[in-house]
């Protein structure tokens, strides 16, 4: 299995991260966030869906199975997603990764083998702080 790393994101911590909802995980370029907001892992993102690469689209497009890394500090987790022809990764502000099928301009992957309230409790207390940096990175899972 070869898994080559074709896009990296960077997003920082926000003291109302709680990562409790049990279907996405999100990241967004605003800079601030309200507790409403119980999937978002990052804000103040580098890129959203319509930031990605034209290659990283078009594999996603494509339908390839993902491996999603998110490295905080020296705290790393993962998840699997997937593409679909129909996503159109439009949104400007903001990157969805979804367990369900559900497919809108935010949605980025589908079928994802996590939500928020199942990523690592370290990882998501860490977040809880702005100044923590966390790297996201997309890997064809081939």
């Amino acid at each position: 299995m070869i898994l080559t790393i074709i896009e990296r994101i960077h997003a920082w911590g926000h003291e109302n991260i709680l990562c409790t909802h049990n279907s996405t995980i999100e990241i967004t370029k605003d800079k601030s966030l309200t507790k409403m907001g119980d999937c978002i892992i990052g804000v103040n993102a580098s890129k959203a869906c319509n930031d990605l690469t034209l290659e990283i689209k078009n594999q996603i497009k494509s339908g390839k199975k993902f491996k999603v890394i998110l490295n905080v500090e020296d705290i790393q987790e993962y998840f699997y997603g997937f593409g679909n022809k129909k996503l159109r990764l439009l949104d400007t502000n903001e990157m969805v990764f979804r367990k369900s099928n559900f497919i809108c301009d935010r949605t980025v992957l589908i079928n994802c083998s996590k939500s928020s309230i199942e990523l690592n409790r370290d990882l998501t207390r860490t977040l809880r702080n702005p100044k923590t940096k966390l790297l996201i990175s997309f890997e064809v899972d081939e």
